[in-house]
């Protein structure tokens, strides 16, 4: 029921075909993804098959020397026993026999763990691997805490499913051998033993149909737990900062609550299905001991025949309670698969051309860096363009700021240029090759960022300067570190150069977070050298150490500058107004004040931010400054 404009109800009727057609094409994709999720399994599976193979073997000897000591023991009692007949002989085959059943227990087991770790492993190095491949609007919309959800809980599922496989079939040959015995023995007993097989399957069956959508919920919900953790931890210094502790606790509960309904719900859908399975089996043994035992009183069975039944009957109940661990594990796996295969199936944006081409080598006499953009859109969305015609040529060695608004699309000129996307028209080039020709490894080792946001990973300083080349020398890091004059205050850091800077290096200061970011890109040694707003995260009243080093790293080296202040700004040979996606106006600082008043404008608003800013910090450590005198 719904109301237009005028105030008038009118009632919607929903077409029951539309729905049910709605409901059936949601069931056949949910069993599309299911099937996927198994390809990849088996693909897996496929790549260890020997040992798997040997798992079943191993677990096929198993069930022979199981089922030979219930006829070893019947032997025993009606040779020995009945007739007097000696015992020691039979006691020695049957503690053989119960011997080699443990060693091959033991034996099928760690094949099992072997090769489910293994399987756990390949799907964890490949997914990491496919997320590390994955372009960076995908990351974008995808929540971390997704991601490694799939990463590990998701794949310890799988691990679990896999592990039972040798198990369990071994459990089915088994229960094969056993049912064959049993017909061979007294087919009117087994057929009264095994009447509640049947039943049996058909509750397995309605089990696996129900389980399934309740244990993809709680890998969901556990995933979206995933997150909220995630984001609280890594956003630790906001969350403590704003003192919203109480607000992440209560997304945190709100999370758990969920999934604790939705596991009570699995749960439930368990004990309705799981003691019907056990118990079924049991049925059996009762029909066993009743009618057999009037066999035997009847002498159309022997006592040994009875005792050897009623063991190959025990020896049904735990592989038909096999059958119902083993539904549920392959429908969490299940559900676990199609998450995984979510994220595997997905293609990636960028990715190198098939034909890829190189990029002209670097010699002492050549210039390179040369980078031209050529009439380029883009935008984020189809309603939401940030570049419109973009027209910029960079010589090599040349050194060109770009400035301009908040938005106006100075970042995205760098993720453009790093291809963390693709234009939607035009093209880029560097050193005349369009960028979507080249190999994305190879461009992006040639062109080096120091972020806005400087990342530092939880490692050495000397190491985190060497990221890009792990096996770089000490000269060489050292040499980056006096460039980028980060050289000083690492020494005076307890370790040196092998201090651990602690998660995202918030142990240094902003500035010495830049420092050693510059060192980074200065140790890559890219052609193109890109500072996305390198200062912003420094005190204004600082910027002049990190500008020192910015100077030094940007002679001779093609270098693009993302800035708003006047001092960093001076440091490059050339200036560019960005303006609503286009380059509004070009030129030297002085000139660009005299001609522009839209790149006045910019550098106002920017410098009346960066003296909020420093208001704000000021007026922060006066109120930490403790009165004289006061209680």
């Amino acid at each position: 029921m719904t109301a237009d404009p005028t105030g008038e109800v009118k009632v919607v009727t929903l077409d029951p075909d539309a729905a049910a057609s709605a409901k059936g094409e949601a069931e056949e994709q949910a069993r599309a993804q299911r099937n996927l999720g198994w390809q990849l399994l088996w693909q897996t599976l496929t790549e260890q098959k020997r040992a798997l193979v040997l798992g079943v073997a191993i677990g096929v000897t198993w069930t022979a020397a199981k089922v030979a000591v219930p006829q070893l023991t019947k032997v025993a009692i009606d040779n020995g026993i009945e007739k007097n007949g000696p015992l020691l002989g039979w006691s020695v085959f049957i503690a053989v026999a119960g011997l080699a059943t443990g060693l091959l227990t033991a034996g099928r087991r760690y094949l099992a763990f072997r090769e489910s770790r293994w399987t756990e492993t390949v799907l964890r190095e490949r997914i990491y691997a496919h997320i590390q491949r994955l372009h960076v609007g995908y990351h974008d919309r995808t929540q971390t805490g997704q991601l490694m959800s799939r990463a590990s809980s998701d794949l310890q599922q799988v691990q679990q499913f896999v592990v039972m496989i040798p198990i369990t079939l071994s459990n089915l040959a088994q229960l094969v051998a056993v049912t064959l015995i049993l017909a061979a023995t007294d087919w009117r007993l087994a057929v009264v033993a095994l009447a509640p097989l049947p039943f049996i399957n058909v509750a397995s069956r309605r089990f696996s149909s129900r389980i399934h959508p309740a244990v993809l919920a709680v890998q969901n919900e556990q995933a979206q737990l995933a997150s909220v953790v995630e984001e609280s931890v890594s956003g630790v210094r906001v969350v403590k900062g704003l003192g919203t502790e109480r607000v992440q606790f209560d997304k945190l509960r709100k999370e758990a609550d969920d999934i604790r309904q939705v596991s009570l719900k699995a749960a439930s859908i368990r004990s309705r299905f799981l003691p019907a399975i056990d118990l079924l089996p049991s049925l059996g043994l009762i029909a066993v001991l009743g009618y057999g035992g009037h066999r035997v009183v009847n002498g159309d069975m022997t006592i040994g025949d009875l005792v050897a039944f009623n063991v190959y009957l025990t020896m049904l109940v735990w592989p038909l309670r096999n059958i119902g661990m083993m539904v549920a594990l392959g429908q969490r796996a299940a559900a676990a698969l199609v998450r995984v295969h979510e994220v595997l199936s997905t293609e990636p944006a960028v990715r190198t051309p098939e034909r890829a081409k190189s990029l002209p080598m670097r010699t002492a006499n050549s210039a390179v860096g040369a980078v031209v953009f050529e009439d380029v859109h883009f935008g984020y969305g189809d309603d939401h363009q940030i570049l419109r015609g973009l027209q910029l040529s960079i010589a090599p060695g040349e050194s060109v700021a770009l400035v301009g608004a908040t938005g106006s699309g100075k970042s995205t000129i760098v993720r453009l240029l790093l291809r963390f996307y693709d234009v939607a028209q035009g093209r880029i080039t560097l050193d005349g090759i369009d960028l979507r020709r080249l190999n994305v490894q190879d461009l992006r080792r040639n062109v080096g960022v120091v972020f806005e946001e400087t990342f530092l990973f939880n490692d050495t300083v000397r190491n985190n300067i060497a990221f890009a080349k792990p096996d770089a020398d000490q000269t060489t890091v050292e040499r980056a570190a006096r460039l980028s004059g980060a050289h000083e205050f690492i020494l005076r850091l307890p370790q040196g150069y092998d201090t651990q800077i602690g998660e995202r290096g918030f142990s240094l200061s902003g500035g010495q977070r830049q420092r050693v970011a510059i060192a980074r890109a200065i140790v890559a040694d890219p052609r193109v050298l890109v500072l996305d707003d390198a200062t912003s995260a420094v005190d204004p009243t600082k910027e002049h150490e990190i500008r020192d080093a910015m100077r030094t790293v940007m002679a001779g080296r093609t270098t693009i500058v993302i800035a708003h202040r006047p001092g960093t700004i001076a440091l490059a040979d050339r200036i560019v107004l960005i303006d609503e996606g286009r380059v509004a106006a070009s030129g030297q600082h002085r000139e660009l004040l005299e001609s522009s008043e839209r790149y006045r404008e910019v550098l106002a608003a920017w410098a009346t931010r960066d003296d909020e800013t420093v208001a704000a910090e000021v007026a922060s450590r006066t109120a930490s400054v403790p009165v004289a005198g006061g209680n």
